[in-house]
């Protein structure tokens, strides 16, 4: 998951409120405190730390609500988080322009040649037709990067080994571009930004023009972030920033609100090594999922790159219904695999996200799943359509039927049982209203 540790604490956090008896000027402290350092251990400024959790602490002191005091102390620190990390979500726009051009920026490891993979991958499923220019002339290994990265997902490649001057490379291939609807540049990184990169950097900018400056950052820089931004912002004009790296690190606030000094949007963010591993910025599903609320917009936003329009629009319909079946829990399962690993596509659903199942129990249930399919075969129409009917006698029959045991006709009905209780909570629930309602997310209301 994203920001595993950080999550974690939140949930913490938010399952207190949700457990206290009243709000009282003693639990807003303690929460403040608990906030503040969550954060600070996040690596996120300390100054902005002290802004947030004071907006956080005023809100809650003084505002006056109908909401029962937990829910709205909970619905305060959503609000807050969403907003300190951009508010509303911005997408890059894509205009035509054959080609429309996208240089990319940041130092050496942060990840920036396989972004470039990625944003082409992402574009591609959307229909645009994209091309790559190699101009990293420092790191020997940039080039065959990148090249073997858009091999793999069949984007054109434009590369010179031979000559040195990124200028030069650029202007070689400038009658071929015109073909493209999206250019995505590489530039050369280095361990820090010094003067030459800079030099670089700033007549790489005056030739191509690009029409979007997409900078680069590791989630594990810390607070050094905001420096690195700042220092790029002034040489070549940061328009958006994608961060990557950020599965499984703790230390990720430097890097999400130090871009703040470029005044540009995070428009990705990298979810691991993948090429499929990267979304679209969203800080209201961010904070939805951070805070174990789920985020139904990213999974559908996954959904439509698997399956098409009208089984999306089926998948929404069911997960917000809180009604179904076997057939509805293995058809979700099969989606959700073709999505990419189960425990990334469980954090975004609302409901499950709040679950504490434990990593590898979520392995085990991708190994699994063929093996359910051959029981849910087994079963009748009927006990499909309600599994409550399935006794031990009917659990009997179904295992020989299927060729597995009794247990595990037992643990597929126990999945269904437990899926069938978060779908319920979740019936007819807007995810990003849930707090607004009173429906406080831990079961603990």
């Amino acid at each position: 998951m994203v920001l595993d540790k950080l999550g974690d604490k939140f949930k913490e956090i938010l399952s207190k409120i949700a457990r206290s008896i009243f709000v009282d000027d003693k639990l807003i402290n303690e929460l403040i405190k608990e906030i503040q350092r969550a954060l600070l251990t996040a690596d996120v400024n300390v100054n902005l730390v002290s802004e947030l959790t004071k907006s956080i602490k005023e809100r809650a002191l003084k505002e006056k609500t109908k909401l029962d005091q937990r829910t709205h102390l909970i619905n305060i620190v959503y609000e807050e988080l969403t907003k300190f990390l951009g508010d509303e979500k911005s997408e890059l726009e894509i205009v035509k322009k054959n080609p429309f051009k996208i240089m990319m920026v940041g130092v050496y490891g942060s990840g920036k040649t396989t972004s470039i993979a990625k944003i082409a991958n992402y574009y591609k499923k959307r229909g645009y037709k994209i091309a790559t220019l190699g101009l990293d002339v420092h790191r020997p290994a940039a080039i065959d990067q990148l090249e073997q990265l858009c091999n793999k997902i069949k984007v054109d490649c434009f590369t010179n080994r031979k000559e040195k001057n990124p200028i030069k490379i650029y202007n070689e291939f400038k009658d071929k571009y015109i073909k493209y609807d999206l250019l995505i540049i590489d530039t050369a990184g280095r361990d820090s930004l010094d003067k030459e990169l800079v030099k670089e950097i700033k007549e790489l900018n005056q030739e191509i023009k690009p029409d979007e400056k997409i900078l680069v950052i590791s989630a594990d820089i810390g607070q050094a972030a905001q420096e690195l931004a700042k220092c790029f912002h002034e040489n070549c004009g940061v328009t958006s920033v994608i961060v990557s790296k950020l599965d499984g690190t703790a230390r990720a606030g430097g890097a999400l609100t130090g871009t703040a000094a470029t005044g540009a949007k995070i428009k990705f963010i990298g979810t691991g090594e993948k090429i499929d591993d990267l979304e679209t910025f969203n800080p209201k599903g961010f904070v939805s999922r951070l805070l174990g609320m789920g985020d139904l917009e990213s999974l559908l936003e996954k959904a439509k790159e698997v399956i098409d329009e009208e089984k999306v629009g089926d998948i929404k319909e069911r997960l917000t219904s809180g009604e179904f079946n076997l057939n509805d829990l293995y058809e979700q399962m099969i989606a959700m695999k073709k999505m990419g690993p189960l425990n990334k596509i469980m954090e975004m659903i609302p409901g499950f996200s709040g679950l504490k199942l434990p990593k590898d129990a979520l392995q085990v249930q991708e190994g699994k799943l063929k093996r359910w399919g051959y029981i849910i075969d087994s079963c009748t129409k009927k006990e499909r359509n309600d599994p409550e009917l399935i006794d031990s006698k009917r659990a009997e029959r179904i295992a020989k039927g299927s060729g597995t045991t009794v247990s595990e006709v037992r643990e597929l009905l126990k999945q269904y049982r437990m899926a069938k209780k978060m779908m319920k909570m979740m019936k007819g629930k807007d995810p990003e209203k849930m707090l607004k309602k009173g429906r406080i997310p831990f079961g603990l209301n």
